[in-house]
């Protein structure tokens, strides 16, 4: 996901769930491959942090669309405590608030 109007439409449109470190938000129907973008906030922490815990989304967020080829547009919300998670706990945290998402968009 690139654009504004991409990150907003998903947000407002789609359905939510969120845990402890992420909130994920996910928009079905779109008639395009699955698509994902990334919210990491300033008060995630400063910019090596907020690059960190992209990095590790991102992954997560790779093995999901790997997994799951559907045409989804997905929004990954990193939330302060991600932080300082470990690659566990985020990984947790995201396929639990994935799979919640999922079944609510149904």
């Amino acid at each position: 996901m690139r654009t504004s109007a991409q990150f907003s439409a998903t947000v407002r449109s789609g359905a939510r769930s969120g845990r402890r470190n992420v909130v994920v938000s996910v928009r079905g129907g779109t008639g395009e491959q699955t698509r994902v973008g990334f919210v990491v906030s300033k008060a995630v922490g400063n910019a090596v942090t907020r690059n960190k815990v992209k990095r590790r989304l991102r992954e997560l967020s790779a093995e999901t669309v790997r997994e799951r080829p559907r045409d989804l547009d997905v929004v990954v919300r990193a939330l302060p405590q991600a932080a300082g998670a470990s690659w566990q706990e985020l990984a947790r945290d995201y396929a639990a608030a994935l799979d919640a998402a999922l079944r609510r968009s149904r």
